[in-house]
């Protein structure tokens, strides 16, 4: 099951700070996130409280807000995800909601990043 970072947080839209902002994701989410996601062996690194996320060294996501979100390539556009921002004045990404389904999880990162080397 997903963490919440919060009791009663929407999850996958990350948790509020008091003044309503949004704050940094939380490592018990990205855990999760490479844990389903451990047999394609994604790495993160952490940038400016959030992580991005690698397979083989492509860029292809990150978790921002508690939200896993995907970079969008032709790919994996019949996926039928949302678009949203990272933070703002981003390029949009797909929104993964579904995390719990491994197998699909797994099938949408390599799309992703079959895209994302296709285009070099």
């Amino acid at each position: 099951m997903i963490p919440s970072a919060t009791e009663g947080s929407n999850v996958g839209r990350g948790t509020l700070a008091s003044n309503g902002e949004s704050m940094a994701s939380s490592k018990e989410f990205r855990d999760y996130v490479l844990e389903q996601l451990a047999e394609l062996k994604v790495t993160s690194r952490p940038m400016m409280g959030e992580y991005l996320l690698y397979k083989d060294g492509v860029y292809f996501g990150g978790v921002c807000d508690d939200r896993l979100l995907v970079k969008i390539v032709k790919e994996n556009a019949g996926y039928d995800m949302q678009q949203q921002l990272p933070y703002e004045g981003a390029k949009p990404m797909y929104l993964v909601e579904d995390l719990d389904d491994k197998e699909k999880l797994v099938q949408i990162v390599l799309d992703t990043c079959r895209g994302l080397t296709n285009k070099k």
